[in-house]
This record gives C-alpha cells, sequence and structure tokens, in this order.
C-alpha cells in the first residue's frame, strides 16, 4: 500500500482538480494507493461583508481549472447566496466524516467541493453543512460541533504542520 498526504482546501479550484485526478488513481491503482487529506486553510479566519459582485468576477476565472484535463465541474457563482466567509467548517465537516469511516468521508471530501464549485453553495454556514450531511444519510448526532476546540486544533495544526513544511497556496 502506498500512502500519499495531501494537503488541500475546499474553497481552492486546482484542489477540486487534484481530487479528481487523486480519484482517478485510486482507481487505476485498485486500492493500494491511500489518500490521507490534510487541511490546507486559503481562508483561516471568518471573515464576513465580502462584495457579492466582485466574488462573482472572481469565479469567472474558474474556467481555467474547468478547462484542465481531468476538471472538477465548475460553475460561475450565479444567485445571491453569499460566497464562504472561511475554510474551516468544512474542513471540520470533512473530518467528522472520515472519523465515521473512510467511505463517509470519501463521499463529504468529494461532496463539499460539488457544492461549492459546481452548485455554489455556501460551505462555510452551519445549515448548509448539515444539508450536505443529511444529503449524504451521515448520522445526526455525529454531525460536528463547528466550534470544538479539539477539531479546529486539529484542522489549524494540519495547516500549520504545511506551513512548517513550506508549502504555499
Amino acid at each position: 500500500m502506498l500512502g500519499i498526504v495531501v494537503y488541500s482546501d475546499f474553497l481552492c479550484p486546482w484542489c477540486y482538480n487534484v481530487t479528481v485526478r487523486m480519484r482517478r488513481l485510486e482507481a487505476e491503482f485498485g486500492g493500494r494507493i491511500e489518500i490521507e487529506w490534510r487541511a490546507y486553510l486559503l481562508r483561516p479566519v471568518h471573515k464576513t461583508g465580502r462584495d457579492l459582485e466582485r466574488f462573482r468576477a472572481y469565479t469567472e476565472g474558474w474556467r481555467v481549472p474547468a478547462a484542465e484535463d481531468d476538471a472538477g465541474t465548475f460553475r460561475t457563482w450565479k444567485g445571491n447566496t453569499p460566497p464562504p466567509t472561511h475554510s474551516l467548517p468544512a474542513h471540520i465537516v470533512a473530518k467528522a466524516a472520515t472519523a465515521l469511516g473512510p467511505a463517509a468521508g470519501r463521499r463529504m471530501h468529494d461532496r463539499l467541493l460539488a457544492a461549492y464549485f459546481a452548485e455554489n453553495r455556501d460551505i462555510s454556514a452551519a445549515a448548509g453543512l448539515q444539508e450536505l450531511w443529511a444529503e449524504l444519510a451521515l448520522p445526526a448526532a455525529a454531525f460536528p460541533d463547528l466550534d470544538d476546540p479539539a477539531r479546529v486544533q486539529t484542522v489549524q495544526g494540519e495547516h500549520a504542520e504545511a506551513i512548517a513544511l513550506g508549502l504555499t497556496g
């Protein structure tokens, strides 16, 4: 078994494409590789009041990663849904799903990316994350407290580890 560690963020379009490519490799290698997803926080701090029109213009840039081979599904931001305020909540939910088992973690990882990039959903809002959790039929009682200090520390620790390794976003 070959282990691969990937540092990524659910708000990064290039990380979405890496996920698509990693899933292809998993299929090609038939279970001989194991991917461990770790947090790299592009938006580590909660910020409100982002300009929606400016954010919509930013998402026009998603056309570049969308044009790559093995790309995820991208849709420029439409409607009035506000953009995500930060990266931390999505990572906490992904870690909680992974704690339920590798299959649940994989499904949540992929669902978070699709919800954000293909469906223009705010993956930082508790209500939206609970909807995704329910869509995957994960046990409601296992939905994490997004402010749980231990979970926050785990995610921030992975981010700090990435920085210490010299990784950049």
